[in-house]
């Protein structure tokens, strides 16, 4: 019986990486894509030489359909899809321009979109579909309204997906980190000073004291895409140190 195959998006780095090295070792066929390539090249030389890496923009379809077609040369089917490309753009809503809120919109819900819709014919009946999603769009965070939104509407596919995918027995659900050292608000633009306050501002208001890490994510994405969770679907994993439980 050959392996089973994982796709990750935005696996180049933080919760994508530690998962694609945590599903290698545990005997997956894995293949990651990330669209920086300063951090293709990083992954490339640290991830084990079995994951594949692919370079492939979140929001071209031209790019998801390259990696649909090269899945299906190099390994015919595939078992577990997890969309967690995404970025983050903090700021309040009279700060937005349409230029961004574009720009989050196709990273985050249409990029994800269009590779499910394409991966969907090569996704083995009895296969686990997973999204990364976040606490923003169900418990909230000051001046992330508009990311929580495009990753929101990934959460409001799932119930709907798992009903639609039930009779092939894909499952469907979503994780959502909370507050997670993965570097990836460092990409936001806020000043050295800016972020170092709002990281210390943001681990006071976690009841468990302290920032997660990827791997503690990616052991929950493992169990949703392994057998164990073999009668989960159409669910929203909240992985958040307690965070948003209270004011």
């Amino acid at each position: 019986m050959s392996a089973p195959t994982a796709l990750i998006t935005g696996g180049t780095s933080g919760i994508g990486k530690a998962t694609a090295e945590l599903l290698h070792e545990r005997g997956y066929q894995v293949i990651v894509t990330g669209q920086n390539p300063g951090t293709i090249a990083a992954a490339a030389k640290a991830l084990p030489e079995q994951i594949a890496v692919l370079r492939a923009d979140a929001r071209s379809l031209t790019d998801t359909a390259r990696v649909t077609d090269e899945i299906r040369e190099r390994f015919g089917t595939l078992d577990v899809l997890f969309l967690n490309a995404g970025i983050v753009r903090p700021g309040p809503v009279e700060a937005f321009g349409e230029a961004t809120f574009d720009e989050l919109v196709d990273v985050n819900f249409k990029g994800q979109f269009f590779t499910l819709h394409n991966c969907l014919p090569l996704l083995s009946d009895g296969g686990s579909v997973i999204f990364t999603v976040g606490i923003g769009a169900t418990r909230g965070i000051p001046g992330g309204s508009v990311t929580a939104a495009s990753r929101g509407a990934l959460l409001a596919l799932v119930p709907s997906l798992a009903l639609e995918l039930a009779p092939r027995r894909i499952r469907v659900n979503a994780v959502s980190p909370g507050p997670v050292d993965t570097g990836i608000w460092a990409k936001s633009g806020l000043p050295p000073e800016a972020l170092a306050q709002a990281a210390t501002a943001t681990a006071a208001r976690v009841p468990l004291g302290r920032f997660g890490t990827p791997r503690e994510i990616a052991e929950v994405v493992a169990f949703l895409a392994s057998d164990a969770a073999g009668f989960i679907t159409g669910e929203n994993i909240v992985v958040g140190g307690g965070a948003g439980i209270s004011a």
